[in-house]
């Protein structure tokens, strides 16, 4: 058991969670730039975006970069200095640390160490996004980022079919047409979506449809800047569909080689039969589900 006491007079070093606006630089807490302001040293995510932040709020304090590339790196570093009384603040390039972006590694680590580790309160795109998309805001499934590969996308989006809440995604300005293209497909055309788009900035946008409208949108229009999706919960009789389909939906869900293992450890088919049931049921061909397993 771990037991922290974030303000006892007793901490030395520690690492604060600082977020930063994710576009108006008035989202900025003042607690958030105190803190700053204060720490021995800031972690970020790209030294000169948060230069830019520091510059704007007159603070001088020393960076130091912590990116998904070399936290391995880092953290020994990082767990050192501050066991050696140092005090450290995170960011990432705008939000909360660890939504979708570096930290949660970092976090651990000085969790395993015994380190104090403070959140701020701040900025968070899917949650300012929710809360004026007019769908339900609770309960809420928060996914973050969609794979990139279409077919990894497609599985993904068949596994959040089933949930029941509202569901948030963020996605790139350059792969919406691919993404609601799949939304449509695998939740149907009248699923309720939103678009999110440039929040907290001057160009913030809200476009609220059916998938079917945002389809014929987003490729009717180039759509730019940062992006965040909501497709809305599911009703009773949507639910009720999703249960009687579960286990094919499930399935279908999985990879040609997890769904051929599948049916061979669980209904016992030969690997040969399960080659067959898969190409049945994925409307493929048998030569390509063999090829597949056999690369």
């Amino acid at each position: 058991m771990n037991r922290q006491k974030s303000f006892s007079p007793d901490v030395m070093g520690c690492l604060y969670l600082v977020p930063t606006p994710i576009g108006n630089l008035e989202d900025m807490t003042f607690r958030a730039v105190r803190t700053l302001a204060e720490v021995d040293i800031i972690l970020a995510e790209d030294t000169r975006h948060t230069q830019k932040l520091l510059n704007h709020f007159d603070i001088n304090t020393s960076q130091m970069s912590f990116h998904e590339h070399n936290t391995r790196e880092r953290i020994p570093q990082v767990i050192e200095m501050i066991q050696s009384g140092k005090t450290f603040a995170q960011v990432s390039d705008a939000g909360t640390p660890s939504i979708s972006d570096p930290g949660f590694e970092l976090v651990q680590a000085c969790i395993e160490q015994d380190i104090t580790v403070v959140p701020l309160p701040g900025a968070n795109a899917g949650i300012t996004a929710l809360i004026a998309s007019g769908l339900v805001p609770q309960p809420f499934y928060f996914y973050g980022f969609l794979g990139r590969q279409k077919r990894e996308r497609k599985e993904q989006l068949a596994l959040l079919k089933s949930r029941p809440e509202t569901v948030i995604i963020y996605e790139s300005p350059y792969r919406l047409k691919e993404c609601f293209n799949q939304i449509s497909e695998v939740y149907g055309r009248e699923q309720e979506v939103v678009l999110c788009r440039e929040l907290t900035k001057k160009y913030e946008e809200f476009i609220r449809g059916t998938a079917e409208e945002l389809v014929e949108l987003v490729h009717e229009e180039d759509l730019k800047g940062e992006c965040c999706i909501l497709i809305g919960a599911k009703t009773a009789q949507s639910l009720q569909s999703i249960a009687d389909n579960s286990d094919d939906e499930q399935l279908l869900a999985l990879s040609i080689e997890e769904h051929v293992q599948h049916l061979i450890d669980t209904d016992g088919l030969s690997q040969k039969d399960a080659i067959k049931k898969v190409a049945k049921d994925r409307s493929l061909r048998k030569q390509e589900v063999y090829s597949i397993i056999h690369q």
